[in-house]
């Protein structure tokens, strides 16, 4: 399905995810317990703020799938620093917040890297502009796989006669930050798949509320490695193209 970017979006996706926030806290039954959020990953930096502000609500298992990146050195160096991160914020263990509520550590899935599997949906949209189909059908696989995962986990919870409550409540991507990525569509497509599994998609727009400002501070902070594209080889080139140009610009107009 071809999505075209609408402006301005359709839903405050920031205020429903407030909404879910709060309408969990303030049911009797609900609030006994944390809800329990699997996070597409797409990154550090991009994950840093998301988890600053998420931690507190949600105990959180980020799913670190991103066949789109286009060598496996990268894929690796982006896992490696996404661990150190949560490592050097302290939430990869059991802790309590200032209100003495125990919070769940922060656990990293990372599934077999696989660049073929992006290359098979993105055949014969090679040439498709950055934030195109190419992209949609980017966000609906990473989303797919990260839907699959929880149904997974919710049926091993079911045939081991494990309390429910141990599957996951929601699913959610944190690519809703990125400025470059529009909400709407990553809203969308979400709710069509969490529909299609029968799981909850997690509204939201993370750049939201100085979101990404804030990432750029954690990133500083953390010195993370902030990639300069998003991750597979067409991405890469229209980016060294679009430097190269404002180069010669800048130069012809110095």
């Amino acid at each position: 399905m071809e999505y075209i970017k609408p402006e301005p979006n359709t839903k405050n996706y920031q205020q429903m995810l407030d909404k879910i926030i709060e309408s969990w806290q303030n049911d009797p039954e609900k609030s006994v317990r944390r809800p329990r959020l699997l996070m597409h990953s797409c990154c550090a930096p991009c994950s840093s703020a998301v988890l600053d502000y998420l931690c507190r609500y949600f105990d959180i298992t980020l799913f670190y799938y991103n066949p789109n990146i286009s060598t496996e050195k990268e894929f690796d160096h982006r896992v490696s620093e996404l661990k150190r991160l949560i490592h050097e914020m302290g939430i990869d263990v059991e802790r309590t917040d200032e209100a003495g509520v125990k919070l769940g550590a922060v656990s990293v899935v990372v599934p077999a890297y696989d660049h073929k599997e992006f290359l098979s949906i993105a055949k014969g949209h090679e040439k498709d502009p950055e934030r195109g189909e190419r992209c949609h059908l980017c966000y609906r696989q990473r989303l797919e796989k990260t839907a699959d995962y929880m149904d997974e986990m919710r049926s091993k919870a079911s045939e081991s006669n494990e309390d429910p409550v141990q599957a996951y409540d929601y699913f959610c991507t944190t690519l809703t930050i990125s400025p470059m990525k529009s909400a709407e569509i990553l809203n969308v497509i979400g709710a069509e798949v969490g529909e299609r599994h029968d799981e909850n998609f997690l509204p939201s727009d993370f750049k939201k509320k100085g979101g990404y400002q804030k990432s750029i501070e954690l990133s500083g902070k953390y010195d993370l490695y902030r990639q300069n594209f998003c991750g597979c080889e067409f991405s890469k080139a229209a980016g060294e193209r679009e430097r190269a140009e404002r180069k010669v610009f800048n130069q012809e107009h110095a």
